[in-house]
This record gives structure tokens, sequence and C-alpha cells, in this order.
């Protein structure tokens, strides 16, 4: 470990953070993380330690052999896109581990190291721990737990943190103060819910590796981080005061909060309509009692499967490994043991791989029987697949014959001459329709003049343009008209002013022709006595124009209807 590095950790003001964090970077330096309890007990396996005794010393040839198939295996178990290098992680977990022994390393200590500093999870790792220091009857061996301390408290030892979690002979009593047989459940329960001060260190190690992917959508009350990652730490007399974990491990505080307040830990974030949730189950009984910390396991251990009667009988002629050990020299007791052993499981290795071969062929499994079944409900629903596909195709085949032939209503040249006239027809609607609008806008700008002209000169009696002698500027004759061709007004002794349309007029005359008298029923509005009604002889005008605009429109509707049949 660097020294800025190790100084960034020596600023953490609690020793059992401090310490986690500090093994938690080891064990991430060292591929650690990666390898569970099962992995470390395969390998001690393999290595031939479960079989030595637990006070007998390990040489560091060994010891570097076990850490090489530890790394070697995990380097293979890896997905291709994390790759670790083994030949480092066994290089940096052995200084590790031989600094950490000091003077000599056991198979009790290289089994408790490992067992603490790999990954998984924590029930698995007492479980085996408890394997180590318990009697064949399941029950706890208070000197072989006390040995497993003074060899777990190694590790903090290791780091520096010695004086805060070294090893007393007070430890393995201070564990289990008031129980006199210890079974694997109340050693659990020792460990996990009643947790002693030496060993709060490894459980913490483990929470922090749990939440240190852990997102909090907060800011830092301090360092004003937007989100946190890891724990959060709330304040239970600031209102609304949060701290990262990096602040509150080295003491920050600002504003009215003091490092004395007392804090809750946060390990996980719950947006506050679930709290709110949760406080309403709570208080109508809805909620259900927390889990147990670790499941419920037997009190005494498994019994070993007794493989005696399918073990077949050992050969009469050596084997090989005896041969090479007589023609080594004088056979000992170690030596014809290893070779018993070795032979002993090579037999019991091909009995496992008759009693495989031999098994499919007697009874038909469980797993052929799901098989069979799996198959018959693909093929009922192949089946559905083909007559539901049948069904979709006879549909499109009557939708197809039901559409018309666009090709038949497109070779009539008929039909296509009569389209085009239609087309052309519409379009001479159009032009006409526009130029009506256009001249119905001029005599509307007309009309406003004239009204304006009527309401500035009441009193004034008015002359029509042709009886006057010198026709003025603003009572010029606007438009000229053809008698035959304007409606004429007639007027009633009511004075109420109505029109009719001479029979030469139809609703196909051009523009001029249609808007030509508006001119003189406005001049014979203006003929009139003063006694006149004016107002009422330019509506009759208006009138005039919006029943020939309406003629105009009719006559495009039709055409436009005529050419979209």
């Amino acid at each position: 470990m660097s020294t800025s590095l190790a100084q960034k950790f020596d600023e953490i003001r609690l020793s059992t953070y401090r310490t986690a964090c500090k093994l938690r970077y080891i064990q991430k330096k060292c591929n650690l993380h990666l390898i569970d309890v099962y992995n470390v007990i395969e390998a001690i396996r393999d290595s031939g330690l479960n079989a030595v005794d637990l006070s007998a010393e390990v040489s560091v040839l060994c010891l570097e052999n076990l850490l090489s198939s530890l790394f070697n295996q995990l380097s293979k178990r890896l997905p291709t896109t994390h790759v670790i290098q083994p030949r480092d992680s066994t290089v940096l977990l052995l200084g590790f581990l031989l600094h950490a022994g000091r003077t000599r390393l056991t198979v009790l200590s290289v089994k408790s190291m490992l067992a603490v500093m790999c990954g998984g999870k924590l029930v698995d790792k007492l479980r085996y721990v408890f394997s180590q220091v318990s009697d064949s009857a399941g029950v706890m061996v208070l000197s072989k737990f006390d040995w497993f301390l003074q060899e777990a408290l190694k590790l903090p030892t290791a780091v520096n943190e010695g004086p805060s979690f070294g090893y007393s002979h007070t430890s393995a009593r201070a564990c289990f103060p008031q129980q006199k047989r210890v079974l694997v459940n109340e050693f659990l329960d020792g460990i996990l819910e009643e947790t002693p001060q030496c060993l709060f260190w490894l459980l913490l190690t483990h929470r922090l590796a749990e939440t240190e992917n852990v997102h909090h959508p907060v800011s830092c009350s301090y360092c004003r981080n937007n989100g946190m990652m890891g724990f959060r730490y709330r304040c239970r007399r600031c209102h609304n005061y949060q701290l990262c974990q990096d602040c509150f491990w080295r003491g920050n505080a600002s504003g009215s909060h003091s490092n004395q307040h007392q804090m809750k830990e946060h390990s996980s974030w719950r947006s506050p309509v679930g709290k709110m949730k949760r406080g309403l189950s709570k208080t109508l009984g809805c909620v259900s009692s927390a889990p147990p910390p670790h499941p419920f396991y037997p009190e005494h251990p498994e019994r070993t499967l007794d493989l005696s009667h399918i073990v077949p009988p050992r050969p009469v002629q050596s084997s090989p490994n005896e041969a090479m050990l007589l023609s080594s020299g004088a056979p000992t007791p170690q030596r014809l043991a290893a070779a018993q052993r070795l032979n002993e499981e090579h037999a019991l290795i091909a009995a496992y791989v008759t009693k495989l071969q031999s098994g499919p062929t007697t009874r038909p499994s469980k797993q052929d029987e799901e098989h069979r079944l799996i198959a018959r409900y693909a093929a009922r629903l192949a089946d559905t697949d083909n007559t539901i596909l049948a069904e979709i195709q006879r549909i499109r085949v009557e939708q197809e014959a039901c559409q018309p032939n666009p090709d038949k209503t497109t070779a009539n040249p008929t039909l296509l001459a009569e389209l085009r006239q239609l087309r052309q027809r519409k379009d001479e609607l159009e032009q006409r329709m526009s130029t009506l609008q256009e001249s119905r806008r001029e005599l509307m700008v007309q009309l406003e003049g004239l009204m304006k002209l009527l309401k500035s000169s009441p009193s004034r009696p008015i002359t029509a343009p042709g009886r006057s002698a010198g026709p003025s500027p603003s009572h010029t004759p606007l438009h000229t008209h053809t008698p035959s061709h304007t409606p004429t007004l007639t007027h009633t002794p009511s004075h109420t002013p109505t029109h009719t349309l001479t029979p030469s007029h139809t609703p196909t005359q051009t523009a001029q022709d249609s808007m030509a008298g508006v001119g003189g029923d406005v001049q014979q509005a203006f003929t009139q006595g003063p006694r006149r009604n004016l107002c009422n002889d330019l509506i009759v005008a208006a009138d005039s124009i919006t029943h020939t605009m309406s003629s105009l429109v009719k006559e495009l509707h039709a055409g436009t209807h005529t050419l979209s049949q």
C-alpha cells in the first residue's frame, strides 16, 4: 500500500471503518472479492491441506502453490471481458499473508485468513469456520475458537490497526459469555446478532462491499456533491442534514451541525412514497415480521455417506504408485497410507462413473419426462400456429377478390376524356371565382367611401351624377352598367327595397356582366329624394353582390361534385 493511500485511509477518524476500508482495498487489489469460500475449500482440498492437522506448519512453497491454483481456476471461470493476472494476484496475496503471519503460518492460519478475506456470504464463511473449531458432535471447542481469533485478528494488525482490534485472552469468552454448549445456530447468532467488539470490522467489511455501488439521489450537505455512493448518514437533530460516507468518516460538518450529533446510517435508498407506504402498513399492522439473519441449520453435523458397499474390491496386483514407492527405497507408513488413500479415491471415482452410466437405463428420470411433456406441448402449439396461418391466408384471398382492379378503370379512354374536361371546367370556375372576389373587394371599398360621405354631410341633398351640371370628384360615377344585364330595383309603398333578376341574367355570365349592375344600383340610391332611406339602398346593392357570389359558388360546387364522381 502506497504512502499517499495509507494517509488517505488514516484520515478516517473511526477505527472500525478505517480497518474495513483497508481490508476491502487489499481484497479488491488481490482479486479475492471474486472468490467465495467454496472455491477456497476446493483449492485447500486439491492441495491436500484438508487432511493435515490444523497445527501443522505450511511452507512458503506449499502456500504459493495453493494461491496459484486458486487464481488459475478463477481466471478460467471469468468471462473474456474480465481478465486478471493470476501471477500478480498470487504474489500480492502471498506477501500480505506472510506479513500478517509474521513468525509462522499454520494450516488454521491459512484457512482462517483465506476464509475471512475471500468474497461471498458471511454466513457461509462462519459455517466453514465453525466446522474447523467444533468437534465431531457439532459443539464448538472454546480453545479452537480462541485459536481462530488469534489468527483472524492478525489481519487488522497487518494494516496497523492492532491497538483497536488486537487479540486478548478474554476475547473468546467475551463472544459467548453465558453459553457453555455452543452449536452452529448459537454460533451464528452470537456473531451476527450480538457481534463481539473484536469482530466489528468483519461485519462492516461485508456491509461495505454490499453498499459500495448503492446510489442515493440526494446531495451531501457538506461537499454539495449531487448523489452519494455507498453509505448515507442522516442527522437526527438537524432537519434534512445528510452527509456522504467520505465526509462523515473524516468528521466534516457545516452550519449548526456538529460531530457530536447522533447520525443514522442508511445502506439503501427509499423514496418518500415508499416510506409513506411502509409507515401506513406498519400503522395498519400489515408489516410482516423481519426475516431471521440466517437460516436454521441442524444441530448435529451431517453424517458422511458410507460408500463402502459400492467400492469394488481392491486388485491384488500392486499399483504403479506402490511400485514407485517400493523401488525408491524402504516403504514407510506414510508412503503406504498415501498410496492406499490414492487407490481408494480411484476406486470410488470408478464406482461413481459406473453408477452414472447405469442410472438412466434402469429407470426414466424426471428430466426425460419433462422433455417429453415439453415436446408434446410444442407439437400442439405448432398445429395451432399452422391453423391460424391458413385462416389468415384465406381471409387475405377474399379481401383481394373483393377489391376492384384499378387497371380496368384507368384503361377506359372515355372516362379519361371526361375526367380531363371536368378538371378544365373546375380550373375555369376557380379563376372566375377569384375574379369575382377581387371585384367584390373593390366594390366594398367604394361602398365604405360612400358611407363615410353620407355620414359627413347628412343635410345636403344628393343628386345623381347624371343630372349634375358639374360633377364633383367625390360624386363621380363609379361604374357604368348595361340595363339589359343588371338587376333592377323596385320599391313598394312601404319603402322596402326588393330586387329581381331579368331573364337574361344567368349564373354562367362573366364577372364583368354579373357585377355591372352594382354601379347603377348605387347611382339610383343617390338619385332618390331626401326622404329616401339611403342605408337600405346600400344594403340592397350589397345583397345583389352577395346573390351573384352565391350563385357562382353553387355552380363551382356542382362542377367539383361532378369532377369527384
